[in-house]
């Protein structure tokens, strides 16, 4: 069931340029405050050593509990707004850009493999004063969230892993494409950001023109950070070490996969489910690399059957 008012950034669009004449950086920033407002979000900035860290939060916070929000290689916070739209009411949200993405600091010398972010994750929760948490995360997101349930157990009180990053025995197309020189993750030139959202998601939310204009503006000047965060992450020399790490997770761990991604073979859960003592694997029939964007209500409902044991929402 829906918990906020199903507004779209289309919609939302609209009626802004309706009644007012804006840059399309203006209405980027108005689609996007609308959508979060949707969601019960609010955006934030911390200071984190020479860092400064953006992040979205609850407008009213509650008794509930803390879910932290991971984002994916090249993505950002608002990555979790639709399905922040189901938890809010109930939850305490926390969608974090990480370091090298969104709003937040991008110093191309910060160290990025998966366990440098783990470290940097650590840093920005103790420094939002989090104690405890439930955490998601999505592809590089979802193989830091793994990592961190496994080095800071008495943190997480439950862990999903949408599409996660960290074990490649099956792989797909993406592989030879970036063995060719052509990632279609990163993108270099006009065009690639509408590419991109075709090879990664298979049921597509709309996205105006403005808004998808700017978006393509960002990831087009963020290409030399990303370039440096994709060879951190795709180091293959850290993949047994991964496997070995998360062998010793004691959280309860929930992976849910689209069976359509063409960034990671969805066939990568069975390893994943094999290594994480206890842990569940849901597979969704239609869905690409974002379940969480492409199926939020399905992945909120995955989410909370599986977390009602662990969890205390907001009552």
């Amino acid at each position: 069931m829906l918990k906020k008012p199903p507004y779209t950034a289309a919609f939302l669009l609209l009626i802004t340029l309706l009644v007012s004449a804006c840059s399309r950086n203006d209405l980027y920033e108005t689609a996007m405050n609308m959508e979060r407002s949707a969601a019960g979000l609010e955006a934030d900035t911390i200071t984190v050593g020479d860092l400064k860290i953006a992040y979205l939060r609850n407008s009213e916070m509650n008794n509930g509990d803390t879910i932290v929000l991971v984002h994916g290689f090249g993505a950002n916070k608002d990555n979790w707004t639709r399905i922040a739209r189901e938890l809010s009411d109930d939850f305490n949200i926390y969608a974090i850009d990480l370091p090298g993405h969104g709003e937040s600091s991008k110093p191309l010398n910060l160290g990025y493999h998966l366990e440098d972010q783990v470290s940097h994750l650590a840093r920005i929760i103790e420094a939002l004063g989090i104690n405890e948490m439930h955490m998601m995360g999505n592809s590089m997101g979802g193989g830091i969230t793994a990592l961190y349930a496994a080095t800071f157990p008495e943190q997480i009180k439950t862990a999903v892993l949408f599409d996660p990053a960290g074990i490649l025995d099956y792989q797909n197309e993406m592989v030879d494409m970036v063995l060719a020189g052509d990632n279609p993750l990163i993108p270099s030139k006009p065009g690639d950001f509408e590419r991109l959202m075709d090879f990664a998601l298979e049921k597509k939310p709309f996205i105006p023109w403005p808004v998808s204009e700017v978006m393509e503006e960002q990831a087009l000047a963020n290409r030399e950070v990303n370039e440096v965060i994709f060879a951190a992450i795709s180091d293959t020399g850290f993949e047994p070490e991964f496997r070995n790490v998360i062998k010793s997770i004691e959280d309860p761990v929930l992976i849910v996969w689209g069976k359509e991604d063409r960034i990671l073979n969805y066939r990568n859960g069975e390893v994943f489910l094999e290594s994480i003592p206890g842990a569940r694997l849901e597979i969704l029939e239609g869905i690409g690399h974002v379940p969480m964007i492409e199926a939020p209500q399905e992945s909120a409902r995955l989410f909370l059957e599986f977390a009602e044991p662990y969890a205390t929402p907001a009552g």
